[in-house]
């Protein structure tokens, strides 16, 4: 089946979004998971940190607990979409919220090292020098067959690797509800809109909290992509991004009609 007819049958055939994700591994690379939240309990499978001392960079094992919060509130979107899911924490943010761009290298390294299949990064940077590392990086992810999905900065001035949207699938956040229908955004290097304000999500001590950043917007495209995996395990993270496009303007070309 080509592209063209696949994305004819995925619009034709909607029983993808009937799919639960199951068998699909996502890479959750952010401040770490609370496991011990109802909502996400057995579906974290790892845990794991990224150490820097001085000039050397480990990842270990790492508690299944998170620094801050925001790593749970991404990975309870994630499974209110697609709840058969298994989850891989790599924590690369510290419990101020402040990372070292070289703990986020590691962190996206080894997702890729272990062949995860889909990485959810609603974390970047701005700093210039981790601009060709990321880029190189950001490569071999998409020839390893790994999905790559980037939130885009909240301020107005671009972080890394969200720009790169050659290689990964860049979002930003709408104040749509539904995140089927996430929709297509014209003229920059970001390239899909989704839901991202007040956004009601698991957060730290079993709790919930009501959301609003383009972080958070990008876990719902996760959640989408983890279904059409599963519907459609042999996709290319080339094919992945074409069809999320045609839906996208599908989406978009329906709103029009009720206009």
């Amino acid at each position: 089946m080509n592209l063209f007819e696949l994305s004819e049958l995925v619009r034709l055939d909607e029983s993808w979004k009937k799919c639960t994700g199951k068998g699909v591994c996502i890479a959750v690379i952010d401040s770490g998971i609370d496991a011990s939240h109802p909502k996400l309990q057995g579906k974290v499978v790892e845990s794991v940190e990224a150490i820097v001392e001085k000039d050397k960079i480990k990842i270990l094992p790492s508690s299944f607990t998170d620094a801050t919060g925001h790593g749970t509130a991404c990975a309870g979107i994630i499974v209110s979409i697609a709840p058969d899911v298994k989850l891989h924490s790599i924590k690369v943010l510290g419990a101020t919220g402040a990372n070292d761009g070289r703990a986020l290298l590691a962190g996206i390294e080894y997702a890729i090292r272990k062949r995860i299949r889909l990485i959810n990064l609603s974390i970047g940077t701005t700093k210039p020098q981790y601009f060709a590392p990321l880029h190189d990086l950001l490569d071999k992810a998409y020839q390893a067959g790994c999905v790559i999905v980037a939130a885009a900065n909240n301020l107005p001035y671009p972080s890394y690797p969200s720009v790169f949207s050659s290689s990964l699938i860049s979002v930003r956040r709408s104040e749509e509800t539904d995140p089927f229908k996430f929709g297509f955004h014209y003229g920059e290097t970001i390239e899909l809109t989704a839901p991202g304000v007040n956004i009601n999500t698991t957060w730290l001590d079993g709790g919930y909290r009501k959301l609003t950043g383009n972080s958070f917007a990008c876990p719902h495209i996760v959640g989408i992509i983890a279904l059409l995996l599963e519907k459609f395990p042999d996709l290319t993270p080339f094919q992945v991004k074409t069809l999320l496009y045609s839906i996208a303007r599908q989406n978009q070309a329906r709103e029009r009609e009720f206009i």
